[in-house]
């Protein structure tokens, strides 16, 4: 019996290496946005913290004009890098899904592959099957021959 030997395998590891990779590459950009998502949150929690400290200065009779100035300032900061941020993330968040769809195409492909691979290892065996089956068939005719050749006079 002739051992199944799917003759596309090199193009199915290559594909799958490829697919490998793509998958790599979504989760790095992942990675990007969880990162940006926690400079956001950093960034949020400053200007909460800024505001807090500009309602505890302007506090009646106890009026700091300097600080309250400084205060603001650094909220304006704040606010254009969390904009920036938000731009940043909103480009990542494009870039997910571009890798996203090629990870799509990729997972395709190799899919594709391996179901060609699996319907030609079922017609192998059933291919072998029946000229196993056909071997049977024929030392079985072969012994009846015999037979019927030894019970005549």
């Amino acid at each position: 019996m002739a051992q199944f030997v799917f003759r596309l395998q090199s193009l199915l590891k290559l594909r799958a290496a490829h697919r490998d990779r793509r998958r790599e590459e979504l989760a790095d950009a992942f990675r990007v946005e969880r990162t940006l998502l926690g400079q956001l949150e950093m960034i949020d929690d400053q200007i909460r913290q800024n505001r807090d400290v500009s309602r505890a200065a302007a506090q009646p009779g106890t009026l700091d004009v300097d600080h309250l100035l400084g205060t603001h300032r650094h909220e304006l900061l704040l606010t254009a890098r969390q904009g920036q941020l938000q731009r940043q993330r909103d480009q990542v968040q494009a870039e997910i899904e571009r890798r996203r769809q090629l990870l799509v195409q990729a997972e395709r492909a190799v899919k594709i592959l391996e179901n060609l691979r699996e319907k030609q290892a079922v017609q192998h065996a059933a291919a072998e099957q029946r000229a196993e089956t056909r071997q049977l068939d024929e030392v079985a005719l072969r012994r009846v021959l015999i037979r019927r050749g030894s019970e005549r006079p």
